[in-house]
């Protein structure tokens, strides 16, 4: 039997011996291939589960940090800019953490290189009553956000930048882009992206102001009735008595007064004359101003102010209906009452 088979095995061709001999391998090979394939799997799974645990840790810092200690420090702050966290909703519109904590550090920033805060009560009070304005203000810019997108109001990059370049060129001074950039972070501690989101929010604001206050509209159509008259401001502030607020300057003040560019559009005008309306770039009402004397540097007006009201009156509603629910808790202070800084 031994001799035939012998013989039978010559017959095989050489393929056939390759392909036998490689079954031999593979035969082999399975005896390990299962046991590797569990192990792998094994690892990946292990893998997976410390990542999410990791994630769930980080996760959990990250919101004790927020909302149980307030941690108002840097890398939280970029953390909020890519996560969107809400801190608070208003109207069922939710409040960014990101744009709190812009306000806040934006306020808090120039008072803490002034060395106004110190240790101790007082500095506690300061933060308190800091952080307390910023969430209202980031509440009233989202609320006006949300009219905005109802109202189809929008702020675009291109007015963005140029109420950038006016901060810029403000008091007179040609600041370059780069000498600007380190005034607003040595002094605010803000990047030029972060500045922007703010002058948007403001710019928003101010349009939506306008766009709902029909009071308002309605004393600016009788002002300038008033003014094809002949009437002057003073005059036209008696006629509409608590509607509007008239003012005088007293005297020549520097033609970059900070006073909501009155001075600005002043200096543009001829002596006795009058402006048309005008928005306040602080965005809290409409303008006219009037002529009285100017030099080269200086600028001597009156002017009559129509204020917005209607957000406001809106704001105060929305809060006393209940609708604002914040996630964190920050203590009013007693009277509103602006804690001393020195």
């Amino acid at each position: 039997m031994a001799f035939f088979k012998k013989k039978s095995d010559d017959k095989k061709t050489e393929r056939e011996k390759v392909e036998e001999r490689r079954e031999e391998v593979l035969a082999r090979g399975r005896k390990f291939k299962y046991p590797l394939q569990y192990a792998k799997h094994k690892v990946v799974n292990l893998t997976i589960l410390i990542s999410a645990l990791a994630v769930i840790a980080a996760g959990s810092i990250v919101y004790l940090m927020l909302y149980q200690f307030q941690s108002t420090d840097d890398l939280l702050f970029r953390i909020t800019q890519v996560v969107p966290f809400s801190v608070a909703k208003i109207d069922d519109e939710k409040v960014l953490y990101s744009d709190y904590l812009l306000i806040y550090r934006s306020t808090i920033t120039p008072i803490e290189k002034q060395g106004m805060v110190e240790n101790g009560q007082n500095a506690e009070d300061m933060t308190d009553y800091y952080k307390r304005q910023a969430l209202t203000s980031a509440e009233d810019y989202t609320y006006a956000l949300k009219l905005a997108r109802e109202l189809n109001i929008t702020v675009s990059d291109s007015e963005v930048n140029d109420a950038v370049e006016k901060h810029r060129k403000a008091g007179g001074v040609e600041r370059s882009q780069e000498t600007f950039v380190r005034v607003l972070q040595d002094n605010f501690g803000l990047s030029l992206s972060e500045y922007k989101r703010i002058i948007y929010l403001s710019l928003i604001s101010e349009k939506v102001s306008e766009e709902i206050d029909q009071v308002a509209k309605s004393t600016m159509i009788n002002v300038k009735e008033y003014l094809s008259e002949g009437k002057s401001l003073k005059e036209i502030s008696e006629i509409l008595g608590e509607k509007v607020v008239y003012e005088e300057t007293s005297g020549l003040v520097d033609r970059m007064n900070v006073d909501g560019g009155r001075a600005t559009v002043a200096m543009t005008l001829e002596k006795g004359q009058t402006s048309e309306r005008f928005v306040s770039t602080s965005g809290d009402g409409i303008y006219f101003v009037t002529l009285l004397d100017k030099t080269e540097s200086t600028v001597n007006y009156v002017s009559l102010h129509i204020p917005f009201t209607e957000l406001n009156t809106r704001l105060e509603a929305v809060r006393k209906e209940n609708k604002v629910e914040e996630r964190i808790i920050i203590e009013e202070q007693k009277n509103d009452e602006k804690p001393s800084e020195n």
